[in-house]
């Protein structure tokens, strides 16, 4: 193991998989220049042939992700922003999402979408949105927001390597933090959830952003007698159901924890799995802590007041173990 930073952890996957494969391009907006450190180096590695820096038109870079990768490239792609994806919506939607399926599976489409979302750092509200909810609601692509360093090198490498269109969402906050990485070749499989923390009293369901939060809250929480679990969820798309499920058998009751806007949001999916599939069990309602229906704000004390913490997942959690309860 060696500790790396999660952007740290991300540039180490693309440097790998570019030379794994030379048929492996990466493109987008500020990749030469690398605003983020995720692309850092790349350019100078494997040259203007394979990256290379493209107008601000996302439209057009999503585009030429399909028509590249359908012409035998597997794609990299970096919006920068996740609210830009919304510009490029028209061939991701119309085309990187369905044209597997309209071609009988004659088309693969190895793509891989980069770009960070969320709120905490005064970006205002066109460069603040957590809207995997969105590409959630497609059905075609993979959706993908790993919390640690270790899972964005594992999963950014296992989805390059797919032959099926992915977005790696990189949460904005969770650039600067370290966590142990495994040495030589590491890929993480999509669609298993992680349980970051064990406990017997309630189980918080945490996406991507917010681990952070969950974590603080969780000790908080033992601190008042309740023993949380702490389930990390990896992916969205695929979505590992039957961990999901599991945890809320251990535990009967349920915090979902997710940056998007409450309506629609990941957390809205994931409490409806947990009373299709996991109502007997639960012994108190499913409780999701999410941002209000409304754009983040640029001020700092006004994003604060939006951006959920670790006291509203501990009033949440609290609000459904009550001392009587917990010592059932």
């Amino acid at each position: 193991m060696t500790r790396k930073r999660y952007t740290q952890a991300i540039n180490e996957a693309l440097h790998e998989e570019m030379a794994r494969d030379p048929k492996t391009i990466l493109f987008g907006e500020d990749v030469a220049l690398a605003v983020f450190g995720d692309t850092r180096g790349l350019l100078a590695a494997f040259g203007p042939e394979r990256v290379r820096n493209t107008p601000i038109c996302e439209a057009t870079i999503a585009g030429m992700a399909v028509g590249a990768a359908a012409a035998g490239y597997r794609v990299i792609v970096h919006m920068l922003f996740s609210n830009f994806i919304y510009t490029g919506f028209d061939a991701i939607a119309n085309q990187m999402a369905k044209l597997r399926l309209m071609t009988g599976g004659q088309i693969d489409l190895p793509i891989t979408v980069l770009a960070v979302y969320g709120g905490g750092a005064s970006q205002a509200a066109q460069h603040s949105d957590s809207n995997h909810p969105v590409l959630m609601n497609l059905g075609g692509v993979d959706v993908l927001v790993p919390a640690t360093p270790a899972d964005a090198k594992g999963m950014l490498k296992t989805a390059i390597r797919n032959n099926r269109p992915s977005f790696f969402l990189q949460a904005s906050g969770l650039g600067a933090i370290n966590g142990d990485v495994p040495d030589g070749e590491h890929l993480q499989p999509l669609g298993r959830a992680a349980v970051v923390r064990e406990g017997r009293h309630v189980s918080l369901i945490s996406v991507g952003s917010m681990i952070r939060a969950t974590q603080n809250a969780a000790k908080q929480l033992e601190k008042n007698g309740i023993d949380a679990e702490i389930l990390d969820v990896r992916s969205l798309i695929p979505l590992d159901e039957d961990a999901i499920v599991a945890s809320v058998v251990r535990t009967g009751r349920a915090v979902v924890v997710d940056e998007a806007r409450d309506s629609c949001s990941a957390a809205s999916q994931i409490a409806a799995v947990i009373a299709d599939k996991g109502f007997s069990a639960l012994r108190a309602p499913v409780k999701r802590v999410t941002v209000d229906n409304m754009s983040m704000p640029y001020a700092p004390n006004a994003e604060a007041a939006v951006f959920p913490n670790a006291d509203d997942i501990v009033r949440a959690a609290s609000s459904i173990c009550q001392p009587e309860s917990v010592q059932a």
